[in-house]
């Protein structure tokens, strides 16, 4: 019986991996959006809103900073990866109800990407668009500085899968979850804030955790 259990133990890494891959897979092709009320044993539960959403990789992975800036720019992910990472630990909370404990988020704070660009006196937001062709979302400019606000490429301290919106993503911690978009390709400076996916179905703007869409969750910061 020790034995028996030793083995399960050491296997269940291994299951764990085997079963997050299945229901990426799964949710990647489901249209229903079914799959995710599945959580699975990190307790993250996945979303699109996509019926597929396509594969980028190291080669084909580009994401573009544009809009009401000086320097319009196009980062590979090695250009991301070579910028300077910023890693934040923090509660993940879904507007739905579930919460993932102490997560780590690593990636290139999303300040230091405006700075880069320049953003024009007129800029007053920042609109986010997805690789999916379907998502978006939207922040204030100066919530979009803040310093735990990312683009993500890492996740619990293993590079982004594509389940978890790979190789790139919005962090935006202090905010529900909807808030940082999956598979993130385009971050356009705008003149106001225009409402994201969710947004325009109901959801706030403003999402802080605990002090929005009528939910009193415990702050994550």
């Amino acid at each position: 019986m020790l034995g028996a259990g030793a083995a399960s133990v050491a296997a269940a890494p291994g299951l764990q991996r085997a079963f997050e891959s299945f229901l990426g897979s799964a949710a990647d092709k489901d249209p229903t959006g079914l799959t995710g009320l599945l959580p699975n044993g990190g307790g993250f539960r996945y979303y699109s809103v996509a019926s597929s959403v396509p594969r980028r990789t190291g080669t084909t992975y580009r994401l573009t900073v544009d809009g009401l800036v000086e320097r319009p720019a196009a980062y590979t992910l090695a250009d991301l990866r070579a910028l300077p990472q910023t890693r934040i630990v923090r509660d993940v909370q879904c507007v739905t109800g579930w919460r993932v404990p102490d997560t780590p988020f690593e990636g290139v704070r999303l300040s230091l990407l405006l700075d880069a660009a320049g953003v024009r006196p007129e800029g007053r937001a920042v609109r986010f668009t997805c690789f999916d062709g379907t998502y978006s979302e939207s922040l204030t400019l100066p919530q979009a500085r803040r310093d735990d606000v990312l683009v993500a490429l890492r996740m619990q301290d293993k590079p982004l899968s594509h389940a978890h919106g790979g190789p790139a993503r919005l962090y935006v911690a202090p905010m529900y979850f909807y808030k940082s978009a999956k598979w993130l390709s385009g971050i356009t400076v705008t003149s106001r804030v225009r409402p994201g996916y969710w947004e325009e179905r109901g959801y706030d703007v403003d999402a802080w955790v605990g002090r929005s869409n009528g939910r009193s969750d415990t702050p994550t910061v």
